[in-house]
C-alpha cells in the first residue's frame, strides 16, 4: 500500500499582527511590529520590570459570540477562531466525523482562567468559584473546543512541550493521516499567557527583552545588541489531508508537509544544548522524512528568539546540518514582527512557512540594526526573494525542556 502524500489546504490565525492569516502575512511583509506597550492596572501595581508584550491585534470578543467564548479561556478562544478561518479557507471540507481529526497544541493553557479562580477563591470563597473552572484552564481544552465544533471524531490531541508545541502537533498530525487515522486533520496551537505571573517569572529569568521604552523594536533576532524575547499571544491553524482526499473535492493545495522531526535534548530544562545536537537531529530527522537532502532546502524559518544564547545555539545547530551552505540559504527571524507566542509560535511559523512558497519571498527579520557576526546567516530587514525552483521550507521550533521539532514543506 502507497503512503499517501499530506497536503496543506487551509490556514487560519489571530495574531499581534492581524486578525487572520492573511492580515498577518501582509503586515509581516511590510516590517510591521506587534509589540506594544500594556495598559493594564496591573502593570504598575505589581512593578513589573517589563512593561509591554505582544498582544494579539484583534481581541476574541470581537469575532466570537458571547455565549460562545464565555466557556472557553482566553488560549481556547484564539485557537477556536483560527480553526474556524483555516476549516473556511479550505472550503469547509465534507468528511465523515470519523475520519476528521484534531491535533491542537499549547505551551501553558489556560493560565488566565486558573489564577483568576484562585484570586476568586481567596477574595470570595469556594462558592464562587465558576464550575467551568478545570474544563477551562485545562490544557487539551482547545484541542476540545476544535473538536466539538467540527464534530471531529476521530480524535482530538493535545502536545504540551513548551515552544516546540504546535510544531509537534503538525508533524503529530502529519504521520497519523500516513497512518490512515484520519482523512483531514485540523492541526495547531494556541497561547494567551500575557499575564503578570508569567512576564514576572520570565523576566526573572532574564528572558525577555527590558527595551520598555521602544518596544516595538524589543525583539530583534540576530542582532548584536539583542537582549530577550517579547511576548506575544494567539493562534494559528492549519487543515491538513491526504493529496487523494484533496484532489477528489477538488481543493486549493497550498504545500505539501514533506517531513518532520521531533527530539529532545536531554540537556537542561530551560537552556539549549550548546552544540545543537537535538536540534540539528530534528532537522535531519525532517529532512529524511521527505526523502530530501540539506541542499534542497530553499527557506528556513527559524525559531529565533531573541534571546542571547537561543540564537547562536540554533545556528551551531544549522551549521551541523547545512555546513557552508547555510550562509546561501535565507533565514527569517519573524518573531521580530510577532514576538513569542510560545505553544502557538509554531504553527504561526508553519502558515508563514507555506505562504513563503506560495509567493516565493522569505518574509523579513525586523529590528537587525547589526548582526551579530557570530551568526553569519543570509537575513534581510526586507522580504528575500525564494526564486523559480521547486522550495523546500523548514520551520524550526525548540522549547524549555530540552523539546526540538522540526516540520519541512515544498511546493506542490
Amino acid at each position: 500500500m502507497t503512503t499517501p502524500r499530506i497536503v496543506v489546504t487551509g490556514i487560519g490565525a489571530s495574531t499581534p499582527i492581524g486578525g487572520t492569516a492573511r492580515e498577518s502575512w501582509d503586515a509581516l511583509l511590510s516590517g510591521a511590529s506587534g509589540a506594544r506597550s500594556l495598559e493594564y492596572d496591573w502593570v504598575s501595581e505589581y512593578a513589573l520590570p517589563v512593561t509591554f508584550a505582544a498582544q494579539a491585534k484583534v481581541r476574541p470578543e470581537e469575532v466570537l459570540a458571547r455565549p460562545e467564548a464565555r466557556r472557553l479561556d482566553p488560549a481556547s478562544q484564539f485557537g477556536l477562531i483560527a480553526a474556524k478561518e483555516a476549516w473556511a479557507d479550505a472550503g469547509a471540507p465534507e468528511v465523515a466525523s470519523e475520519r476528521l481529526g484534531v491535533d491542537f497544541a499549547t505551551g501553558i493553557g489556560g493560565v488566565w482562567t486558573l489564577l483568576d479562580a484562585w484570586d476568586t477563591l481567596r477574595e470570595k470563597g469556594p462558592r464562587r468559584v465558576m464550575p467551568m473552572t478545570v474544563p477551562m484552564l485545562m490544557p487539551n481544552a482547545a484541542a476540545a473546543a476544535v473538536s466539538m465544533h467540527f464534530e471531529a471524531r476521530a480524535y482530538a490531541r493535545t502536545v504540551a512541550s513548551a515552544c516546540a508545541s504546535s510544531t509537534e502537533s503538525i508533524v503529530n498530525a502529519y504521520e497519523h493521516l500516513r497512518a490512515g487515522l484520519a482523512d483531514v486533520v485540523i492541526a495547531g496551537g494556541t497561547e494567551s499567557a500575557v499575564h503578570p505571573i508569567t512576564i514576572a517569572s520570565f523576566a526573572s529569568m532574564q528572558a525577555l527583552s527590558r527595551r520598555n521604552d521602544a518596544p516595538e523594536t524589543a525583539s530583534r533576532p540576530y542582532s548584536v545588541d539583542r537582549d530577550g524575547f517579547v511576548m506575544g499571544e494567539g493562534a494559528a491553524a492549519l487543515v491538513l489531508e491526504t493529496e487523494e482526499h484533496a484532489r477528489a473535492r477538488g481543493a486549493h493545495i497550498y504545500a505539501v508537509v514533506a517531513g518532520g522531526g521531533v527530539t529532545a535534548d536531554s540537556y537542561h530544562i530551560t537552556a539549549n544544548d550548546p552544540e545543537g545536537r537535538g536540534a540539528a537531529r530534528a532537522v535531519q530527522l525532517a529532512l529524511d522524512a521527505a526523502d530530501l537532502s540539506s541542499d534542497d532546502v530553499t527557506h528556513i524559518n527559524a525559531h529565533a528568539t531573541s534571546t542571547p544564547v537561543g540564537d547562536i545555539a540554533e545556528y551551531v545547530a544549522l551549521r551541523n546540518v547545512f555546513g557552508e551552505r547555510l550562509h546561501e540559504i535565507p533565514v527569517s527571524g519573524t518573531k521580530g514582527s510577532t514576538g513569542h507566542l510560545l505553544g502557538g509560535t509554531g504553527a504561526l511559523e508553519a502558515v508563514f512557512s507555506v505562504l513563503a512558497i506560495r509567493d516565493r519571498q522569505a518574509p523579513p527579520t525586523i529590528n537587525l540594526t547589526e548582526q551579530d557576526p557570530e551568526i553569519p546567516l543570509s537575513i534581510s530587514g526586507t522580504p528575500q526573494p525564494l526564486g523559480e525552483r521547486d522550495q523546500v521550507v523548514i520551520s524550526n521550533s525548540f522549547g524549555f525542556g530540552g523539546h526540538n521539532a522540526v516540520v519541512a514543506f515544498r511546493s506542490i
